[in-house]
């Protein structure tokens, strides 16, 4: 597999992690954990399903101590943490909080072997920063002192997330077959999680399950393994970078759907964050073929 194409597949994680507030808003009133449980377990089978006729394939479970702490400990820890942040704070500020991964992933990447950092790169992510900030303004509120440690849960979130990117790169030798496992392992910590701290909540409707489904199998499923082959093979520079187009795609769902509104603040972010992800690609999209 060449670094372009790796690179794709793990653009396509970005795709699908932009329908996961529309699809999340169509579950219903599931508790956070709860619903975190049920579609990381679903992602986990999806990756075993993967297996079926690839008996070698159990064998990337045989993985040392510090390989599962990275997985689950990147998977479970970014979730767990963003949930709290945004039951614990406004959810603008700890959204805009959390968004400071992508720039995060940049910026860390220059520190893996054999990778560069370069001036465009760099542009590409603030810029991608700037029309995540202009695309959250108008919506921001107030906050009071209580709200401080959920705040700094959605901070932290951005950081665990960005080290779990670059390090999957260090861990460049583990299959993407693990994440299955991952999933699974984050799966039974969510549902512990939802048994000390929420009340259950089941899909009332046939559509809600459906989204459930839907969830499990695209945004956190699929796009784990896909990110996982982009942040191993890719070139994580420029899916630091495009990754700010995940709460733009993500309003224009919510858009589409009747959700949220048109404004000129998303028009305005769109074309930061376009341009910053294009700038941040030079090197690949000018790639002489």
């Amino acid at each position: 597999m060449t670094p372009r194409t790796a690179t794709l597949i793990g653009l396509t994680a970005i795709l699908m992690w932009s329908l996961l507030s529309v699809m999340t808003v169509a579950t219903g009133k599931i508790p956070a954990f709860q619903l975190a449980a049920m579609t990381f377990a679903i992602g986990g089978l999806v990756g075993l399903l993967t297996w079926i006729g690839r008996g070698e394939a159990a064998k990337s479970l045989r993985q040392p101590l510090v390989v599962w702490t990275v997985g689950v400990g990147g998977l479970f820890g970014y979730h767990a943490l963003y949930f709290l942040g945004l039951r614990f704070a406004p959810p603008a500020e700890a959204g805009l909080l959390n968004y400071l991964w992508p720039l995060l992933i940049v910026l860390f990447s220059s520190f893996l072997p054999g990778e560069r950092l370069a001036v465009h790169h760099v542009v590409g992510a603030l810029l991608g920063l700037v029309g995540t900030v202009l695309l959250f303004a108008g919506s921001t509120s107030s906050f009071t002192r209580g709200q401080l440690p959920g705040l700094a849960a959605a901070f932290i979130a951005a950081f665990v997330w960005a080290i779990y990117s670059v390090l999957s790169r260090r861990l460049k030798a583990v299959p993407t077959d693990a994440v299955a496992g991952f999933c699974l392992a984050t799966a039974v910590l969510a549902a512990l999680m939802h048994g000390l701290l929420e009340t259950t909540v089941w899909p009332d409707t046939t559509l809600q399950w459906l989204s459930v489904l839907a969830l499990g199998i695209g945004p956190v499923g699929a796009a784990f393994y896909a990110w996982d082959i982009g942040m191993k093979r890719g070139d994580i520079r420029v899916l630091g970078a495009a990754s700010y187009a995940t709460p733009l795609l993500s309003t224009g769902f919510l858009i589409a759907a009747g959700f949220a509104k048109a404004s000129t603040n998303i028009t305005i972010a769109a074309i930061l964050i376009a341009g910053g992800g294009l700038i941040a690609a030079k090197d690949m999209v000018l790639r002489k073929r």
